[in-house]
């Protein structure tokens, strides 16, 4: 944990652009708008490929994931499944409430997934001026 608060801390200390390509128009019960107001956590939840999917979605019922995780409030950026490693999960997550994001998931994803936490940036924009200027100059 002392770790992820650490890479999180030097993080926070860049300027990034978080510019989306396309903005979602805000919602009346939206969370944090502002880059400055959440920071971009991505959630890994490995399979356990000791376990059964079964296993695993009784585990998960019994621990109320899906109405724990994430907890109320926190926006939901992207969650993908990657076959062969798991869930990926990136959500906007106000700074003070972080360590109510990591509760969640040692609460109800312990024991069915093996969890890492990722610091996170939207690269999108950079990454397309980067591929314009690197076409223009051919």
């Amino acid at each position: 944990m002392r770790y992820i608060v650490m890479l999180l801390a030097a993080v926070l200390s860049f300027p990034f652009s978080t510019t989306a390509a396309e903005p979602q128009p805000p919602s009346p019960t939206a969370g944090p708008q502002s880059p400055a107001d959440y920071i971009l956590l991505t959630v890994v939840l490995r399979h356990d490929q000791s376990r059964t999917l079964d296993d695993i979605v009784k585990h998960l019922d019994s621990k109320q994931f899906w109405k724990q995780f994430p907890p109320q409030g926190i926006e939901i950026e992207s969650w993908y499944v990657m076959m062969g490693l798991g869930h990926v999960i990136t959500l906007r997550v106000p700074p003070a409430r972080l360590r109510e994001v990591n509760l969640s998931v040692e609460k109800t994803a312990w024991g069915a997934f093996r969890t890492e936490f990722y610091a996170t940036y939207d690269y999108r924009e950079v990454a397309r001026q980067r591929r314009e200027k690197a076409l223009e100059q051919q």
